[in-house]
């Protein structure tokens, strides 16, 4: 059975959102919004959750995951910075952006590109996130909740409710936060490539 949460949007319960941290700490697959969209989210390296993220979405092993952590600094324990992308990072972040950048040792190799040995990271513009990743103290391994199908990700967490019970432990109601998934930007090789274009707004990497 799915356990469903409400928390307030813009001042969270921190008692529960410890329920959720809780969860994801099990061993659970946890549903929670962001300031893009509702994402999927799993303890960073549980191979058997990411596996049933993957499931759910039915993606690949090519699939990018993200990383979502609590601010730059935790942004460079896992991925290699460089001055100029600290730049675009600091300019850009909280916000709806997920940075491709070089892994550093510390993320699992599942999580990285095969080939590039990259990861995708963000900061949410969010306070149910931010004070989940604070009682986690770790990221959050997370994919945006796009199931097969669908062209845009679910609004409502009733309606994700309806369609997930079963599938995940627990679902993270902070009302509705949007349909449009975050602007995707490659700093890998030397320069800022956009991938996506979503909610955060491309003019900085132009």
């Amino acid at each position: 059975m799915t356990e469903f949460v409400e928390v307030h949007p813009k001042n969270p319960q921190r008692r529960l959102v410890a329920v959720a941290a809780a969860a994801i700490r099990a061993g659970g697959v946890i549903v929670y919004p962001t300031d893009s969209c509702y994402a999927l989210g799993c303890a960073l390296g549980d191979k058997a959750a990411m596996e049933r993220i993957g499931r759910l979405r039915e993606i690949d092993r090519k699939h990018h995951f993200t990383l979502v952590c609590r601010d730059l600094s935790e942004i460079a324990r896992y991925a290699r910075v460089e001055n100029w992308q600290y730049r675009l990072l600091k300019a850009c972040t909280p916000g709806p952006y997920t940075f491709i950048l070089p892994a550093t040792r510390e993320v699992p190799r599942r999580l990285q590109n095969e080939k590039r040995r990259t990861i995708g990271l963000r900061v949410p513009d969010h306070p149910v996130p931010l004070m989940l990743l604070e009682e986690l103290g770790e990221p959050l391994m997370s994919s945006t909740l796009l199931l097969p199908g669908e062209p845009y990700p679910l609004t409502d967490a009733r309606d994700i409710e309806a369609r997930l019970e079963g599938r995940v432990e627990l679902i993270l109601d902070g009302g509705n936060c949007g349909m449009e998934p975050t602007t995707v930007v490659d700093l890998a090789d030397g320069a800022a490539a956009v991938v996506r274009v979503g909610r955060g707004p491309v003019a900085p990497f132009a």
